[in-house]
């Protein structure tokens, strides 16, 4: 809630802001593609409106520019171009085929997006920076966009059960959304840092990789990412650690304090 104290601001930052439009215009353009049956650059207009996306808040940090106004306009587009974007992508070139069951799968894009971001609006300040409570909503969009990119790459066996596949995945993504489980945020990863060599050697690895085969290597990237949620959360649960947040949130500060002290 705003300061009653504070004055009313009656200006915003343009240049982070131009980010954040080219990523809601990159979603609603995707929504314009899926409707005429241009399933890839759907996908890919998706996939470019992540890129922006991320590049709003580095931008608006380095230049000093972050303002509340930002924050609440990223996640009003974050929920067109990760959420509804997706969901009528997803409608379009599969779920159709179930009727009002596709309907309501592809929705799930969109209202369980529209509450994870509502849920971080609320408890940013309350939830470890070193993790994401819940799968991000841009890697949910970019799942549904890599997994109607990587059709190239389909075996024929698979494509009798596509649409059943799409309907299983539309379910299960949108639904780690609003879960509980943990992600690597890699918040703390920055650029204008000093990184180990090997940390250089790998980055260009990957970049090789993703511009050689961007359609297969964005895919599989990307469902490492959405495995390793799981993966982690349960391998915190059989060491029998907490996965409260804001204990995650003081257990990370006296790991800082301790290192810090060494």
């Amino acid at each position: 809630m705003r300061d009653p104290k504070k004055p009313v601001a009656r200006g915003f930052y343009i240049l982070p802001n131009l980010f954040t439009t080219g990523s809601l215009f990159c979603g609603f353009f995707s929504i314009i593609l899926a409707f005429k049956g241009q399933f890839d650059l759907a996908a890919w207009a998706i996939m470019i409106g992540a890129v922006l996306d991320g590049c709003d808040g580095k931008v608006a940090r380095l230049t000093g520019t972050t303002s509340q106004f930002g924050v609440e306009y990223d996640s009003l587009a974050d929920d067109v171009t990760f959420g509804v974007a997706p969901g009528m992508l997803a409608y379009a070139w599969q779920l159709h085929q179930f009727g009002r069951l596709g309907l309501a799968a592809a929705f799930l894009f969109c209202g369980c997006a529209a509450l994870r971001l509502a849920r971080f609006n609320v408890g940013v300040s309350t939830t470890s920076k070193r993790f994401f409570v819940g799968l991000p909503s841009p890697a949910c969009a970019c799942v549904m966009a890599c997994f109607v990119l990587f059709m190239p790459y389909y075996p024929a066996f698979l494509e009798p059960i596509l649409p059943g596949l799409t309907l299983v995945i539309s379910i299960i993504v949108p639904l780690l959304m609003v879960s509980r489980v943990r992600y690597f945020s890699f918040k703390e990863f920055s650029f204008a840092k000093a990184h180990p060599y090997q940390t250089m050697v790998a980055t260009l690895l990957v970049a090789s990789m993703i511009f050689s085969m961007p359609r297969l290597f964005c895919f599989l990237i990307l469902m490492v990412y959405v495995i390793s949620g799981p993966a982690y959360t349960l391998y915190l649960r059989r060491q029998g650690k907490t996965l409260n947040p804001e204990a995650a949130d003081a257990a990370n500060a006296k790991d800082d304090a301790i290192a810090h002290q060494d």
